[in-house]
């Protein structure tokens, strides 16, 4: 194939100009370079060197030279929030906010950072406000987040569920688990108030929302023993082992309880013996071990423990046999065996703990909502030394 000659000579043309391009835009970027003050470049010095309140002060002094840097002063306002300098971050922002020459990005960038500065702050109404302007923006949907995590602390559910129901339509991410936790909360804050029938429908929307919403069906059952419709209640805390097994631990006592008023507490004995051996659970077991004593005597209770402890090898269940045993013996045997128990038992106090699968925040109580992380229904209601020994 033959190269024409214009084609040669055009080469060394098109070399040229790229050098010359190249050589333009350098020039630029030196002159800018040049034109920014050096208490910019150290202040990112510092922060390289994760110096933050150096920089604070390198980029504040920037600011007072050159009050048009708009990105700097969204930096610095950043920097105070994490700093724990609320006050200094939110006059930093609301005077972006009220600035004439800021284009409608700039603005909306700056009451979106000042509503988050209002929310670190406690101040929850004017958080919501600042937050509530961005709706249909560019700022729209992660404002909302914030203002989820807003209505969740100021226990307004049915926002919450508004919101989070946006979110789910806009992300297509479920949140569906959160949406049914906030029916519950709802619902018992309405228990709560003496207000069943209201309660009733708010947990009713909750299974709506999840059809596995454990904590809704447990309310349902919660109305009902309240009102005294007691076989209703069992029937209600009996579903809870169609949606996860795992929290039947949770309605054991609940279940003791309405089957004694109904008269049927063997019957209700011989059904936790059948979750205890589909389900082995320490509280479940602790729970069937009270029951078993009241009705059976000790024998029926240690080998109850026993068997139990057989299955399912914990220094919890070792406690718990162990006080049995105790209470077995004579009295003058029981000292030795207490001795014993009794450094069992210390050594169980500590890992006798929920934990979150988020976070691993441990906690002596069950919570829906972890304390640590917020996360909804991350506390599997297990010890967390069963899932230390499971297989």
């Amino acid at each position: 194939m033959e190269i024409e000659l214009w084609w040669l000579l055009a080469l060394p043309l098109f070399f040229g100009l790229g050098w010359a391009a190249a050589r333009v835009d350098i020039r630029h970027l030196v002159s800018e370079s040049r034109a920014l003050p050096r208490s910019y470049f150290k202040g990112l010095n510092f922060l390289l060197n994760e110096q933050p309140d150096k920089a604070i002060d390198a980029f504040i002094e920037v600011v007072s030279v050159d009050p048009e840097t708009i990105e700097l002063h969204f930096a610095l306002g950043n920097l105070f929030r994490r700093r724990g300098e609320i006050e200094r971050a939110i006059r930093m922002h609301t005077s972006l906010v009220s600035r004439s020459d800021l284009n409608e990005e700039q603005r909306l960038h700056a009451l979106y950072e000042l509503g988050q500065d209002y929310l670190k702050s406690g101040l929850l109404d004017r958080a919501e406000d600042a937050l509530t302007k961005l709706a249909g923006t560019s700022y729209g949907g992660r404002a909302e987040v914030f203002l989820l995590e807003i209505f969740q602390l100021e226990k307004d559910w049915d926002k919450a569920v508004a919101v989070a129901t946006r979110i789910e339509a806009e992300t297509g991410i479920s949140r569906q688990k959160e949406i049914a936790q906030f029916h519950c909360e709802h619902a018992v804050s309405l228990m709560a108030q003496s207000k069943p029938e209201e309660a009733r429908a708010q947990a009713e929307a909750a299974l709506k929302a999840n059809r596995k919403a454990v904590r809704a069906q447990m309310i349902l059952g919660d109305i009902a023993a309240q009102a005294g419709r007691h076989e209703e209640a069992i029937e209600a805390w009996q579903k809870v082992e169609s949606q996860d097994p795992m929290y039947l631990s949770l309605v054991a006592a609940k279940l003791i309880e309405s089957y004694t008023k109904v008269g049927r507490q063997k019957e209700c004995l011989t059904l936790l013996r059948g979750y205890l051996e589909r389900y082995p659970s320490l509280d479940l077991l602790d729970v069937a071990f009270q029951l078993c004593l009241e009705l059976e005597g000790m024998d029926a209770a240690y080998k109850l423990v026993r068997d139990e402890l057989k299955r399912s090898p914990t220094l919890l269940g070792l406690d718990r046999l162990l006080e049995a045993r105790v209470m077995m013996e004579p009295p003058e045997r029981q000292a030795d065996l207490q001795l014993v128990k009794n450094l069992i038992h210390r050594h169980t106090h500590r890992v006798a703990r929920y934990a979150c699968e988020n976070c691993g925040f441990k906690a002596r109580q069950f919570f829906w909502r972890c304390p640590g992380c917020g996360g909804w229904e991350t506390y599997p209601p297990r010890r967390a030394e069963e899932f230390d020994l499971s297989p």
